[in-house]
């Protein structure tokens, strides 16, 4: 019994979190075994390396060693809950995956994008994802609305070139992978967009 494996993927902001909810719930709703996760955080103790990750500090914070707690935090998810749910058959919904990592930590950061590659190579034990929704929006449309609701964390308060590098990112990574992305316009409304991720999913036979 085979398991699906779908992530979700944007910059700040972009409405992939809401998505992400929305599928769980229709999975749900038709009967579905499914796992609603997100990165970093999935599991115990990489909700602890997503406090470290996240908070704010008036240390220095290495991209190196953000780099390899965003890993760490990955093999956790990969060993806890992905692998194991995944040889169950069921379905697993995932808010960020690999492509943030390479699209944060290589393209934003400007760390080598290869050695980034072998990392999560190393860290997924050669899972990937059946099919990844990128969503995508301005930056500046994401941050504003993330600075609407609530304060942001030390990720999203990086400054404005950090945010284009890394949307820049992402859609160079979904060019690479046309096979496994799909793009889609943030500034659709939730429920076009959501609609659209339906009927991509079963014109794939994923549901």
């Amino acid at each position: 019994m085979k398991g699906y494996f779908i992530t979700f993927e944007g910059v700040e902001g972009a409405g992939k979190s809401t998505q992400a909810k929305l599928l769980y719930q229709y999975l749900i709703d038709n009967g579905k075994d499914v796992v609603l996760t997100k990165e970093p955080g999935g599991t115990k103790t990489g909700q602890k390396i997503r406090q470290i990750l996240l908070e704010k500090t008036d240390e220095i914070f290495p991209p190196v060693a953000e780099l390899m707690l965003y890993e760490a935090d990955r093999n956790f998810h990969i060993h806890n809950l992905i692998k194991p749910s995944l040889q169950q058959g069921k379905y697993i919904i995932c808010d960020r995956f690999t492509d943030s990592t390479l699209a944060y930590q290589g393209y934003a950061r400007g760390l080598d994008i290869n050695l980034i590659k072998q990392l999560n190579e190393i860290a997924t034990e050669g899972i990937k994802p059946d099919i990844t929704f990128l969503i995508d929006i301005p930056v500046e449309e994401g941050l504003k609305r993330i600075r609407q609701t609530r304060q942001a964390d030390r990720i999203e308060d990086e400054d404005i070139q950090f945010h284009k590098r890394l949307r820049e990112g992402f859609l160079k990574i979904a060019e690479n992978e046309k096979d496994r992305i799909v793009v889609l316009d943030g500034m659709e409304s939730p429920e076009n967009i959501f609609a659209k991720i339906i009927e991509i999913l079963k014109n794939r036979n994923i549901i």
